[in-house]
């Protein structure tokens, strides 16, 4: 239940926009509001959202975040959050990712799902899922938390768009039938050293399912996911913090590699 005030969530919306476009922390939001709620979260991801659009931003997709059970587990939630991704947030595959942009930046590998039908909650599957998928093809996200000494909560990243800042994709695009998605194995090295290494099963047992719960969420928000959306379907590896001079090379069984360099 949306407990905030109007004027409260646009205030909040504000604070968290400043810290994504200046690149500043900012104090969990839930410091001033201890009782806020995830539809709180939500309403204010939502002002940011239309503030974006209104500003020339062209809402591409989404993600899903808090896909590993262990993270659900560790956050006390049952259900991953999702964010929104504009084509601002868009990085091409090789390219250079400013650090000075952004406040606390990670990187986590994703297998991204390109939409070719309409899809709608509430009660949408992971089979529905992959019969509306067009293609997959995997991702690096690099993702950003905004607030003060990395402290925060469920509520306040939800309201924070799910730390989502820059995504990059690449490698190889592939029919889902193709390929055992649960069983997609990822290396992603830091430096030419390997640094993580999973399995897409980390994703709820698979990535469709958390495309599939990402679906219902929207259903809540009263959304639904049109078709051509790209969705990125949630961390297989833990993020990993990077810096300036740092190269990452993310290396996806049957999907090929993706390759980005951040610099000052």
């Amino acid at each position: 239940m949306v407990t905030l005030s109007r004027e409260d969530i646009v205030r909040l919306c504000e604070r968290v926009e400043g810290a994504q476009t200046r690149a500043y922390a900012i104090p969990k939001l839930t410091d001033e509001y201890p009782n806020m709620t995830m539809a709180d979260g939500y309403a204010i991801q939502t002002e940011l959202r239309r503030r974006f659009i209104e500003q020339g931003h062209a809402l591409i997709g989404w993600k899903a975040g808090l896909t590993s059970r262990a993270k659900m587990q560790q956050m006390g939630v049952e259900v991953p959050s999702i964010g929104f991704l504009t084509d601002r947030m868009a990085r091409p595959e090789s390219s250079s990712i400013t650090v000075s942009d952004l406040v606390h930046p990670r990187v986590e590998c994703e297998v991204a799902f390109v939409t070719k039908a309409d899809l709608s909650g509430p009660g949408c599957t992971a089979e529905q899922v992959l019969a509306a998928t067009d293609y997959v093809l995997p991702a690096i996200e690099i993702i950003d938390s905004r607030f003060s000494g990395f402290k925060f909560d469920l509520e306040s990243v939800v309201a924070d768009n799910g730390s989502s800042a820059r995504f990059v994709s690449g490698g190889r695009a592939r029919y889902p039938d193709e390929l055992d998605l649960r069983t997609l194995g990822v290396v992603l090295e830091k430096n030419g050293e390997i640094v993580e290494m999973g399995a897409a099963a980390e994703v709820l047992g698979h990535p469709a399912e958390a495309v599939a719960m990402l679906v219902n969420i929207l259903h809540d928000l009263g959304e639904t996911l049109p078709a051509g959306s790209f969705v990125m379907s949630g961390g297989i590896t833990a993020a990993v913090a990077v810096q300036p001079g740092d190269h990452i090379n993310a290396r996806f069984q049957e999907l090929g590699s993706i390759s980005i360099r951040f610099e000052q």
